[in-house]
């Protein structure tokens, strides 16, 4: 009698060990997933070396706000994350004229960012864009030291390469703190 309840009890423990556990790598892989921030390009908002737990699921089943900070993946090697800002939406017009911003002919207002953007560095916006149905403009807040969308290489990024939405800073700690507007 003693040994069958033995083996329950250890039935049951493991029983729940599995289920915690499989939880917990579907959550990771699936929900929230912790990323370093590995360069500069996202200065003075995000700092090499900063730690960010990023949202996985609110983009697929949620829109995208412009000022969102968002992760995707370089379309070139998948191995390869980048992370900036979405300035210009789907079906929207971007056009970078001197360093404003326009979108849909109107001047971007913004109050983030490390400096204003130098005068020649508009690239792929030098001309008005106009994003597809699934496309974002993005740009990091360093915009002088930063490859995004103005580039040929990234360009406007689909919404299936978004990998998330950075939500929150956990390393250093004295910069904790949610990072969506």
């Amino acid at each position: 009698m003693r040994k069958a309840i033995l083996k329950r009890d250890f039935l049951s423990i493991f029983l729940y060990v599995v289920i915690i556990l499989s939880a917990a790598v579907l959550i990771r892989h699936f929900v929230i997933q912790s990323t370093l921030v590995d360069g500069h390009s996202m200065e003075d908002t995000l700092r090499d070396g900063d730690q960010l737990i990023i949202d996985k699921v609110s983009h697929q089943i949620g829109e995208l706000k412009r000022f969102d900070i968002v992760i995707f993946s370089y379309r070139y090697d998948r191995d390869t994350y980048y992370i900036k800002r979405i300035i210009g939406l789907p079906g929207e017009t971007v056009l970078i004229s001197g360093n404003t911003i326009y979108i849909d002919g109107e001047p971007l207002e913004e109050d983030y960012g490390k400096e204003a953007m130098e005068e020649d560095s508009a690239g792929l916006a030098s001309e008005e864009l106009t994003l597809a149905a699934d496309e974002f403009f993005v740009l990091g807040d360093n915009r002088n030291n930063s490859a995004d969308s103005r580039s040929e290489d990234v360009g406007p990024i689909k919404r299936e390469e978004i990998v998330g939405r950075a939500l929150l800073r956990i390393w250093p700690v004295e910069d904790f703190g949610f990072l969506q507007r």
